[in-house]
């Protein structure tokens, strides 16, 4: 695989567009500030191509792919495998809910002369070339056969990812075979093993199939085909004696089944003379129903005279009068009587209630006059409490006059001082108003009470007189009501009479229930005792019909028994006159059955001269068993020729057997394809061990031993020590010259697609001292200048990168990096 163009968008930290052309660049650098990209380029070739990158920790870091913030990255590479150039495209995008997912993934075979320029005029998918995938899971798939290696293998051969520079020099050695043979396509000896392997058993298998036919063609031999012939011709003269002796043997046969016939009518027409009997019980039928008539009568006449009485009871209770009207006449007396009651306690009520009011109205009048006296002290001891304060006042004013000064309210000369009085008239005027105060609260409340009694007794009279209003009119409709009405005592007197006439009716009605009832049963028994009849009757006729076509005697149609006795008789005359014709049918029997066995012996003779049972189809058997022994004689002919064919394939798949078998063990038993993957790894270790020389300084050898690598350190004896126990720097030494070593010495021996085209190292040139450094480079350029693979490396060392003819140089700022190409 050789990289042609890369072209991202949106893809880590290549937020814009961004191109890398590989044209011509069979030697370049990826150059730039840690951290600026160049890895990146790298990661997008193996993303175009498998979907992952091996610093993402596999499928679940598909969101690294996308630049901060973008929404989409998008990824085409342009490559060579093999004299075809392809181009991959993926882009995965991020949905509303922030989910990260594949949404375009294609691989396309390019026409030949194709020119990469043309991908800047923005052609459309379709103008790339055949589509070869379509979609992410055609894509594993095309990669593989297009590219050669997986992803595994690529990374570790192709494209040596940061971390992963020594995968190869460590793998176990079945993944390193494994590698091997996808480099070489070793696989073609495996996969022509297998088939000639698969084409050996398809062969065997056929051999075995035609062998077991051939088990069952065994009986196709001269002796059996001479006796299939020899038993057509038995069976043929069979097949001519039994068409001859047939015929009489059906006669006689047909005799025999007339004689047995007209015995078995015979016997036919005895056993129905003798099953003529008389139901048990049919001479009592006619007197049950007679009996059941009678007492249907008696019956149907108990029911009309209860039916009578009821009636008339029914009219003595409807002339009595109405049962309700008399009950409400009594209740009304008894009401009446109850109201009068009522009223006069309702009444004496009343007058209490009356004097009651007059006492309250009385006690209210003198609480009223008691509170218009406190009032009016009240009033009073307010003038006095204003009297009060005036003359207060005035004590104030003549404190500070004397004798002779002017008066400050008037201005008057007071000739003489009155005398200041010891006590306030204030104090007593104050206590005097609230004792008067205090008293016209109570009065006050005292008349609210008094009213408040008032009121309730007024109501509650008021209350008595509406009751008595109301018991008045009530008594009053009543006297209506009763006007005219006889007294409560006949009122008493004729309901107890309709209280008798009723009982006694019910008594009437369930005597005619009963009545019913009985007359339903008698009439139940009486028609069954007629359907008795009528079926002693039928069963007669049934027998009497059944014996026709005897010509039975005719019935009497009074007398049921008598018509059975009648019947019987006859049929046991008729009974005995045919037992004495029977002896004579029996003989005629046994005669025809002993001519017909006669005949149907000899036949069966015949059958067992042939080999064959006997059957009542005798001429059926024998025309059966031509056939069968003429099928029999073609299907050994058949066989023979069918066996004949058979052994000719036989010939043909066991020979076909043995020529894959020979060449399935051959590759099988000289494990030709481990003794290549020996040569080519010995290569392998050679090439490599003569790099490292140079890069250690004649320190280290590398070889191996049952697929595991050692180096060899002449600087210690020539200790051998497992690649695991190198240092960090002799580690990178070893893994580089096995990667140049791989990427030099197999690809001349490599016969599939999976040639080792390019070689691109992500490693750590930093830490190798200025000799070694020097060695590399000389190491690659010589790579390099071979012309038939692309080298590149990502450093930031500049002693190395100016050694290298083509430069990208990758610088990235805020927003996106970008790679500029220089150089030649």
């Amino acid at each position: 695989m050789r990289p042609i163009r890369l072209d991202m968008a949106g893809f880590t930290v290549f937020r814009d567009e961004t191109t890398v052309d590989f044209t011509d660049a069979d030697f370049f650098a990826l150059v730039g500030p840690t951290g600026s990209g160049k890895s990146t380029v790298l990661d997008a070739i193996c993303f175009a191509l498998y979907g992952t990158v091996p610093r993402w920790g596999g499928a679940r870091g598909l969101a690294n792919a996308l630049a901060p913030s973008a929404t989409e990255a998008r990824v085409r590479l342009v490559f060579e495998s093999a004299g075809d150039r392809y181009v991959a495209t993926r882009v995965v995008r991020r949905d509303g809910r922030g989910n990260v997912k594949t949404a375009g993934a294609g691989l396309q075979l390019m026409p030949a002369g194709f020119d990469v320029t043309k991908l800047d005029t923005g052609l459309s998918p379709e103008d790339l070339g055949e589509v070869v995938a379509g979609t992410a899971a055609e894509m594993d798939g095309a990669v593989l056969e297009a590219v050669g290696l997986p992803y595994e293998q690529f990374t570790s051969c192709v494209v040596l990812p940061q971390g992963q520079f020594a995968d190869f020099l460590h793998a176990k050695p079945a993944t390193r075979q494994q590698i091997l043979v996808n480099l070489l396509g070793l696989g073609v000896y495996e996969e022509v093993q297998k088939k000639a392997t698969e084409r050996a058993a398809r062969a065997e298998t056929k051999l075995e199939t035609v062998d077991r036919m051939l088990a069952g063609l065994a009986d196709t031999d001269d002796a059996t085909l001479e006796a299939a012939t020899a038993r057509v011709d038995r069976m043929r003269e069979l097949g001519e004696a039994v068409t001859v002796a047939v015929p009489e043997w059906e006669a006689a046969r047909s005799t025999a089944r007339e004689a047995a016939a007209a015995l078995a009518a015979l016997d036919a027409e005895l056993t129905v003379l003798a099953g003529v009997r008389a139901p048990a019980g049919v001479a009592e039928v006619a007197r049950a129903v007679t009996t059941a008539r009678s007492g249907a009568e008696d019956a149907a006449r108990a029911v009309a005279l209860a039916e009578e009485r009821e009636e008339k009871l029914r009219g003595e209770l409807t002339a009595a009068g109405d049962e309700s009207a008399l009950r409400l006449l009594l209740k009304a007396y008894t009401d009446r009587e109850a109201l009068v009651g009522e009223t006069a306690t309702v009444r004496a009520a009343v007058t209490a209630a009356e004097a009651e009011h007059a006492t309250a109205a009385a006690a209210l009048a003198d609480a009223r006059a008691a509170a218009a006296r406190a009032q009016a002290e009240l009033e009073v001891a307010f003038r006095a409490h204003e009297e009060a304060k005036a003359t207060d006042q005035a004590v104030a004013l003549r404190a500070h006059l004397r004798d002779g000064d002017a008066c400050p309210v008037c201005e008057q000369t007071v000739a003489r001082v009155p005398a200041v009085p010891h006590d306030s008239a204030v104090a007593a005027a104050t206590a005097a108003g609230r004792a008067a105060r205090a008293a016209t609260k109570a009065a006050e409340a005292a008349v609210s009470e008094r009213d408040a009694a008032a009121r309730d007794l007024e109501r509650v009279l008021l209350r008595a007189r509406a009751r008595v209003d109301q018991l008045d009119a009530r008594i009053a409709e009543l006297d209506a009501q009763l006007a005219g009405a006889a007294e409560p005592a006949v009122l008493r007197r004729e309901l107890a009479e309709h209280a008798r006439l009723r009982a006694a009716l019910e008594e009437s009605a369930a005597a005619v229930r009963a009545g019913r009832d009985a007359a339903r049963r008698a009439r139940a028994a009486s028609d069954a005792a007629e359907e008795r009849l009528r079926t002693a009757w039928r069963a007669f006729d049934a027998a009497r019909d059944g014996l026709a076509r005897f010509g039975p005697p005719a019935p009497d149609r009074d007398d049921v028994a008598a018509a059975w006795a009648a019947l019987t008789g006859w049929a046991g005359v008729e009974a005995e006159r045919r037992r004495e014709q029977r002896a004579a049918r029996a003989g005629s029997v046994a005669e025809a059955e002993v001519v017909s066995a006669a005949v149907r012996e000899r036949i069966a003779g015949l059958f067992a001269a042939a080999g064959l049972p006997a059957t009542d189809d005798p001429v059926r058997d024998a025309a059966v068993a031509v056939e069968r022994a003429e099928a029999e004689l073609r299907r050994l002919v058949e066989r023979r020729d069918q066996a004949a064919e058979l052994r000719d394939q036989r010939t043909v798949h066991e020979r076909e057997a043995q020529v894959a078998r020979a060449l399935a063990g051959h590759l099988r038993a000289n494990n030709f394809e481990r003794w290549l993957l020996a040569e080519a790894l010995d290569l392998l270790v050679d090439g490599a061990s003569a790099i490292l020389r140079e890069l250690s300084g004649d320190q280290y050898d590398l070889v191996h031993d049952k697929g595991e690598f050692f180096v060899v350190d002449h600087h210690d004896a020539g200790l051998r020590r497992g690649v695991r126990t190198l240092s960090g720097g002799e580690t990178f030494q070893a893994s580089l010259a096995l990667a140049l070593a791989l990427s030099e010495q197999l690809a001349g021996m490599s016969t599939t697609a999976a040639s080792l085209e390019s070689i691109v190292l992500d490693e750590g040139f930093g830490t190798l001292d200025v000799a070694t450094l020097d060695t590399v480079a000389a190491t690659l350029e010589n790579l390099a200048a071979r012309g038939d693979r692309m080298v590149g490396v990502v450093t930031h060392v500049p002693a190395l990168a100016e050694r290298i003819p083509v430069r990208f140089e990758v610088r990235k700022d805020a927003r996106s990096a970008r790679v500029e190409r220089t150089g030649r």
